[in-house]
C-alpha cells in the first residue's frame, strides 16, 4: 500500500493536465490552417502543439481530424511552387546569371529542394525554391 501512494506521488506531476491544440474540422492535406479550425483542450499529449500561433499558417503534411492532437512534424510551410508549375531556373554566378523557364517536377515550400525540368534542354536539375518562387540552381 505504502509503496502504491509513493508511486502515485512521484507520478501524479506528470499527470497534470496541460493544454494542446486539436483542430474543430478534419483539416486535409495541403490545407492552410487558421485560428478558426483550431481549439485549446485539456489534455496530456507528449510531442502535441501547445500553441496555436505554430500551427496558424501553416499547411498539413497528413489528415488531421477533430480532437485528435497535433504534432509539429504533422505540419509544415505552405507549398510555393507545386508539381506541373511554370517556374523560372535561375544560375547565379557573377558575372554570370543565366534565367530559363521549367517546370516543376516535385512540390515544396521556400527552401526546400526540388527537381525540375529545363524546357529549353528537356534536361532535369535540382534546386531551392526561393521565396519569390524561382528555382535557384547551384
Amino acid at each position: 500500500m505504502r509503496a502504491l501512494f509513493i508511486a502515485l506521488v512521484t507520478i501524479s506531476p506528470l499527470c497534470a493536465l496541460a493544454e494542446i491544440v486539436v483542430p474543430i474540422r478534419t483539416i486535409r492535406v495541403k490545407e492552410v490552417i487558421s485560428a478558426a479550425d483550431l481549439e485549446i483542450k485539456d489534455q496530456v499529449v507528449l510531442g502535441a502543439v501547445t500553441n496555436p500561433d505554430d500551427l496558424i499558417g501553416q499547411e498539413a503534411r497528413v489528415a488531421l481530424y477533430p480532437g485528435r492532437p497535433v504534432r509539429a512534424a504533422d505540419v509544415g510551410p505552405p507549398a510555393l511552387v507545386d508539381r506541373n508549375d511554370l517556374v523560372v531556373l535561375v544560375f547565379d554566378r557573377r558575372p554570370l546569371s543565366i534565367k530559363a523557364e521549367g517546370r516543376a517536377l516535385g512540390r515544396g515550400a521556400v527552401g526546400d529542394r526540388i527537381r525540375v525540368m529545363n524546357l529549353s534542354s528537356r534536361t532535369t536539375v535540382v534546386g531551392f525554391i526561393r521565396p519569390n518562387g524561382q528555382i535557384e540552381v547551384k
